[in-house]
């Protein structure tokens, strides 16, 4: 387990380059949807805001929720660390407590306006491929941030636990908004433990009622089990619409507009 803490950052940019890389050729291999935009048209900037919110976070934070999971292991500080568990269901416990609090953090950025403002980037995307998957405003990635250090701190989650689920989140991100074909019967019976293309791609309507469901990024049963779980759009994937009424003209694809979003007023 020395391992995963060691060498973390390596890790984590290594499936994330190597599963973009994966899911990038299937796409291209077996789109699920037909394309609106050129890669040209929609990757420099979803990239390119990335790139500015990793420094932002790097400049601003310079701790990551795996450092705040090795001071509160040090100190004794946080829920987990008080109570007396095998170490294998502290670290299992600790993944699925963060996935089910991040699912929570999702919902809580769809229903208060002010957080809506910065989330809103994320689906005003005119696409949906795996690009769309690293599309957040940097003050978004700076708040996301310091609610996992929060919940770190205060749960006392394992580092290896942390390390794991940060793992998994970047995969599953890459994962889950890839434009690739999933077979229909694997789609169904993956979607009963994780979150699928397909499920994911829902959330990314631009009818309100799709959008307002579908928020786990990586274990499905959290929408099954808050009812907010809904199986396929209306209209079905390949003639579903992507993306926010507000923001439909492809100027907004460019990064410079992409940071200036969160203030722009939406349309009455």
């Amino acid at each position: 387990m020395d391992i995963l803490l060691t060498h973390e950052s390596t890790i984590r940019l290594s499936v994330f380059a190597g599963l973009f890389l994966v899911m990038a050729v299937l796409e291209a291999m077996k789109p699920r949807r037909k394309r609106s935009f050129t890669r040209r048209q929609r990757w420099f900037s979803n990239l390119g805001i990335l790139f500015v919110g990793a420094l932002f976070a790097r400049f601003l934070l310079p701790w990551l929720p795996v450092s705040v999971a090795l001071y509160a292991q040090s100190q004794g500080i946080g829920l987990l660390n008080l109570i007396d568990i095998p170490d294998i269901m502290g670290l299992v416990g600790g993944v699925l407590l963060l996935d089910f609090l991040i699912y929570v953090q999702h919902v809580v950025m769809h229903k208060v306006p002010l957080l809506w403002r910065l989330h809103r980037l994320h689906h005003a995307d005119l696409d949906y491929d795996v690009t769309t998957g690293v599309r957040f405003h940097p003050v978004e990635i700076i708040l996301s941030l310091l609610y996992k250090m929060g919940l770190v701190l205060a749960l006392g989650v394992d580092p290896v636990s942390v390390v794991i689920f940060e793992v998994i989140l970047n995969g599953m991100a890459m994962f889950n908004h890839a434009n690739f074909k999933l077979p229909l019967g694997l789609d169904r019976w993956l979607r009963w433990g994780v979150v699928t293309p397909d499920m994911h791609r829902v959330h990314h309507s631009s009818t309100q009622a799709e959008t307002d469901s579908n928020y786990g990024f990586n274990i499905s049963l959290w929408d099954r089990l808050c009812r907010t779980y809904v199986d396929q759009p209306a209209k079905g994937h390949d003639n579903m619409e992507i993306g926010l009424d507000d923001f439909r003209n492809p100027s907004n694809l460019r990064l410079d507009q992409m940071l200036l979003q969160p203030f722009k007023k939406a349309k009455p």
